[in-house]
């Protein structure tokens, strides 16, 4: 169907913030982009949105084809608007972010994106368009949110154990905690389960493994349970 507007109509793009976890660093995925503009340089996943699909489905379709991760769940980040934002054309980008466990996600390149790769939020590349500002945001998104919802554990294998949980506490508000007060706090809330399993190959003492109890949080969540770290 062809349509005529009395008024000029923004492009409208998706970009993808993907964050993992490994043991030394919070991780955002980047690609690198193979066509113009900033050609080679490092960017969020992303694209425009075709007629037939709503951000949504655009924001995961770009996934796949630029990185090969596939059905990630999503949540809407901030709008951004910013008239001179790209140089193409007028573009407003809906952002989405997502947390992943590393090890369970492979990148693959593909489509427009040469090359994609984990890099250290502290240590990324100058971003191509304002994705700087884009990262910047969900970085603020991830610090609230984690601590007052569990979301943190979506970074984590689904067994841990106190040590990685603790870090990726530290890692991601940049402090520093009482090993012995954050092990209380977190076992008092009742929401993680001991196993009888302990970790495998590793030079140290191997500690008990621990898993996150989606379905006791969610019960005590309707029963005004606030999680709080």
């Amino acid at each position: 169907m062809t349509f005529t507007y009395q008024y000029a109509r923004p492009a409208l793009a998706v970009d993808c913030v993907v964050f993992g976890l490994d043991e030394t660093d919070l991780k955002v995925l980047l690609i690198q982009r193979g066509l113009k503009p900033f050609a080679g340089t490092w960017a969020l996943p992303g694209g425009f949105v075709a007629m037939n699909e709503t951000v949504e489905t655009a924001a995961q379709r770009e996934l796949e084809e630029e990185t090969g991760l596939k059905k990630l769940f999503l949540e809407q980040l901030y709008t951004f608007s910013a008239v001179n934002r790209d140089p193409r054309e007028r573009v407003v980008s809906v952002a989405f972010f997502a947390l992943v466990n590393i090890d369970d996600h492979k990148v693959k390149a593909a489509t427009d994106a040469s090359n994609a790769a984990w890099f250290s939020v502290a240590d990324t590349p100058s971003l191509a368009f304002d994705h700087d500002k884009i990262l910047g945001v969900a970085l603020e998104r991830l610090k609230g949110k984690v601590r007052y919802q569990p979301i943190g554990f979506e970074l984590l294998p689904t067994l841990f154990t106190l040590s990685q949980l603790q870090f990726l506490y530290e890692t991601i508000l940049e402090i520093k905690m009482d090993k012995r007060n954050f092990r209380r706090k977190i076992l008092s809330m009742n929401l993680i389960e001991e196993t009888d399993q302990i970790e495998q190959d590793v030079a140290h003492r191997a500690a008990r493994l621990y898993r996150f109890n989606k379905k006791r949080y969610n019960t005590l969540l309707k029963k005004g349970f606030n999680f709080e770290v």
